[in-house]
């Protein structure tokens, strides 16, 4: 099973018509014909609707809705409704509902409400599921299902705890096992029973939030465990669709770098990856371009799906920003550079009500057809009209891999000590974002990936080291490759367990190096660190965390230049078979990644494409047939000109452009070379 086939880009988003009268409908589609909207996302948010009591089933509303929708000629992703439960459901039966950290059994309300070890919530989940995939399995516009919706959350009731229980004895068979996993000898916490064993919360291993925890070991699990779940819930969802429609895709819409949920274990259930992009406001475009480039590493590379976006602005922040003229278009292109083969937006429509109804939307609360917003979206449609099917099917050549890892997130998260300032995704948004200034492809891989392929493999924060991670590393760098690793890296093992080695454990004869010590200091605290190589020099600063290198075989590129360390190695390099392991050792400023990231792909001989300016991202996608894609857009608000590193013909206006030529871009500006040859 893989993406669903369309003749094009899918263009549209998530539609909630039952929010309106029958007679906006119609209207609706006049504006979407306009704006060339040819896919929509119904029935997100419908199981009060379709089932409005326990013994009553009622899908009048929702026949009318595919029907509108298969008469106007769109393509329809159709959801199961299951992203929140009804309120009747809550009342006749309490225990569906969640109980949250503290200990504490919420009522009806909210949505991701259900507690997913719950079997009313599992059997009635998947019933409905179920009867709206035999309602509507084999309607030609019925193109995906989509279940649930954002999945995310935890639950810590009883239901969830027996479940718990369960999941270990599966996963570590005897108490002895468990027990030495979790390290239970300290604190006199040595498990007897399997009925002792509670869920991590604030009433049991934690103090001052989930990320501070006695037994990280219990935690991690606990993660897991939630993730799997969650899972699960799906899993039902899926069944239910694939007993009445066998061949239709099943996706569900992820969130990027989502802590809570492992994509890469719910990965290999969906017959494709789909997700929300909404970046943090002050971000920058490097944090979209790694979300999408983990999702598609989600399916080996394939193409994935931006289910949602906003046009315009968002509302689920304190402080809401509107998108400038151009960026919507600029940031629907990048995902299409990354890989994505249909963007669609939340919402088409504004909502009347409760909390979105100052999301940003297509059509407006007055339904009008002359504001900015609608004008740019309709310009797009018209765009990705004219592109057709060109990008459809189209793969990324990247020789560069970045390792992400759920587990090394949650574990140097939960970790008492070096330092509760380090996040795992800031460490890997910055050597992310120096590959993505530097112009390269980049495919954001699973630690089980496989690497053979990769001149250049990039750990960041790589916390934990599991199964044969260290050799397949090894490997990389015996054949000529580099590997990249990070402070924090190589420290614990698949149940979060020191290595007893030194530091970086397993990680130690790759990089030639061990460390006896480190220092963690407040983020003002700033130790300069001078990096020298091949007579390029660059003064940059470390914050946070400075491990104290002893070198056992590799070189100094960077040594610290204050505190009793000063002169110690913060860089090396280390020779191994025909390779290097690369070992930054602090945390480096920008500046100071872009310094040792560069180096390592000057190697290799990889270059970026308009490395003069930073602030135009480059990609490629290859089709199917051969074609090669070369996106290049522009992020800044000002007008730039360079060299076109490329020969060939923009898709988006038609115009010729020679290699080395004069290529010009406006702000927010996006070009498509279909390359010659």
């Amino acid at each position: 099973m893989s993406l669903p086939a369309t003749p094009k880009i899918p263009f549209g988003g998530d539609y909630n018509p039952e929010q309106w009268p029958p007679e906006v409908w119609k209207d609706d589609y006049r504006l979407f014909d306009t704006a060339r909207i040819d896919t929509v996302t119904v029935g997100v948010f419908t199981w009060a609707l379709t089932q409005p009591a326990a013994d009553v089933h009622d899908f009048s509303t929702l026949d009318r809705i595919v029907a509108e929708a298969e008469e106007q000629g769109r393509r329809i992703v159709l959801a199961t409704g299951t992203g929140a439960h009804p309120a009747w459901l809550a009342r006749a039966h309490p225990e569906v509902t969640r109980t949250d950290f503290e200990g504490r059994r919420h009522r009806y309300g909210q949505r991701h409400n259900s507690c997913p070890n719950s079997p009313v919530f599992r059997r009635l989940s998947a019933e409905v599921a179920g009867r709206i995939a035999e309602r509507y399995a084999g309607r030609p516009p019925v193109i995906a299902w989509h279940v649930g919706n954002e999945y995310g959350g935890a639950c810590y009731c009883e239901r969830c705890a027996a479940g718990f229980r369960v999941w270990l004895r599966a996963r570590y068979r005897t108490l002895d096992a468990l027990n030495s996993a979790w390290c239970t000898a300290f604190w006199s916490h040595t498990f007897s029973d399997w009925e002792e064993i509670e869920p991590p919360s604030a009433l049991t291993e934690h103090w001052r939030g989930p990320d501070h925890t006695a037994f990280q070991g219990i935690t991690l699990d606990y993660l897991r465990f939630m993730s799997d779940a969650m899972l699960a819930n799906f899993r039902d969802e899926k069944a239910a669709i694939r007993r009445h429609s066998p061949d239709t895709p099943v996706t569900t819409n992820f969130m990027g770098m989502y802590r809570p949920i492992d994509y890469h274990r719910w990965a290999p259930h969906l017959d494709f990856a789909s997700w929300d992009n909404y970046p943090p406001e002050d971000a920058g475009p490097a944090w979209a371009a790694l979300s999408h480039d983990l999702m598609r590493g989600l399916k080996d590379g394939l193409p994935f799906w931006v289910m949602e976006q906003a046009p315009t602005t968002t509302a689920c922040r304190d402080v809401n920003p509107v998108k400038r003229p151009g960026v919507m278009r600029l940031w629907s292109w990048q995902a299409v550079a990354h890989g994505a083969d249909a963007v669609l937006y939340f919402q088409m429509r504004a909502s009347r009500g409760a909390s979105e109804k100052y999301f940003g939307a297509v059509i407006n609360h007055a339904g009008r057809d002359d504001t900015r917003v609608f004008r740019e979206v309709a310009a797009l449609g018209e765009e990705l009209e004219r592109f057709g099917d060109v990008a459809l099917g189209a793969r990324t050549p990247a020789r560069v891999a970045l390792l992400f890892d759920w587990d090394s997130w949650w574990t140097l998260e939960i970790s008492d000590g070096p330092s509760r300032l380090v996040r795992y995704q800031q460490v890997v948004l910055a050597y992310y974002r120096a590959l993505w200034e530097a112009g390269v492809d980049v495919d954001v891989v699973a630690v089980t990936a496989d690497l053979s392929g990769y001149d250049v493999v990039v750990a960041p924060a790589l916390h934990m080291l599991k199964g044969d991670l260290p050799q397949r590393l090894e490997d990389v760098a015996r054949r000529g490759g580099s590997v990249l690793a990070t402070y924090l890296s190589g420290r614990v093992d698949e149940s979060d367990n020191a290595f007893l080695s030194d530091v970086p454990g397993p990680l130690g004869p790759l990089m030639g190096i061990r460390i006896d010590e480190w220092d963690a200091r407040g983020a003002d605290v700033v130790n300069p660190v001078r990096l020298q190589a091949g007579g390029e020099v660059l003064e940059a600063g470390a914050r946070l965390v400075f491990e104290l290198v002893v070198p056992q075989g590799a070189e100094t590129l960077g040594a610290y230049g204050a505190d009793f360390y000063a002169g110690t190695p913060a860089v090396t390099r280390n020779s191994f078979g025909a390779g290097h392991g690369w070992y930054v050792a602090t945390g480096l400023d920008q500046p100071g990644v872009d310094w040792v990231v560069r180096q390592v792909l000057a190697a290799h001989g990889i270059a970026g494409r308009v490395p003069e300016l930073p602030c135009v991202e480059s990609a490629v996608r290859v089709a199917p047939d051969g074609t090669r894609l070369l996106f290049l857009l522009n992020h800044g608000d000002e007008a730039v000109e360079f060299a076109a590193p490329a020969a060939g013909v923009d898709l988006l206006t038609g115009a010729r452009t020679e290699q080395g030529g004069t290529l010009a871009l406006a702000g927010y500006g996006v070009a498509v070379l279909r390359e010659d040859g």
